[in-house]
């Protein structure tokens, strides 16, 4: 892999991380992958805290990627493609705020460029999109167990029959961008 030494940030939550996760990190300009936390008000939560839907957080990732390699804009339209940006607190069985759909922007450009993804792919999908824009806040990384999870987890249950269809779905619609 050929980079340029540059990187810059995106952190996306597009409900479960596993999910997230297991298709960025196959993504060509992809540095790192980071699964945790970001938007609620308790400083360091622990999963439990976040799944109980109390301290307002998302389950985002933190994606580091070589803008020389591929851009905001393309994981962007990655993101839009993997979850359903239609569903209000929710993805599939995963239910609370925790799971929203949300763009945690980074600078000005960030934010002008996911609004634009936004409204072009309100033309994609056939109910209103209701992905939350906000400007980034404190990150906290997830417990290490659930950093990698669906490479050490594959048969688990969650990650065979959620994680993997979203993974085959990303290969199948985004080979230009398989790593």
């Amino acid at each position: 892999m050929t980079t340029t030494g540059a990187s810059d940030t995106a952190v996306l939550g597009g409900g479960c991380f596993w999910c997230t996760e297991a298709v960025y990190l196959e993504v060509r300009g992809v540095v790192k992958v980071t699964s945790g936390y970001t938007g609620g008000q308790q400083p360091e939560p622990t999963y439990e805290q976040v799944c109980s839907g109390e301290t307002g957080h998302a389950e985002v990732i933190r994606v580091e990627f070589d803008p020389a390699q591929i851009g905001y804009r393309e994981l962007l339209e990655i993101f839009f493609t993997i979850h359903d940006p239609t569903t209000l607190n929710r993805q599939g069985n995963d239910v609370g705020t925790q799971y929203r759909s949300v763009i945690y922007y980074l600078s000005p450009e960030q934010e002008a460029t996911a609004r634009q993804v936004i409204a072009e792919m309100a033309h994609v999908w056939d109910a209103p999109i209701v992905t939350e824009l906000s400007p980034a806040q404190p990150f906290y990384q997830a417990e290490d167990y659930h950093q990698n999870y669906f490479a050490q987890h594959p048969l688990q249950g969650y990650c065979a029959f959620v994680v993997a269809p979203k993974v085959a779905k990303f290969r199948k619609t985004y080979t230009k961008y398989l790593k």
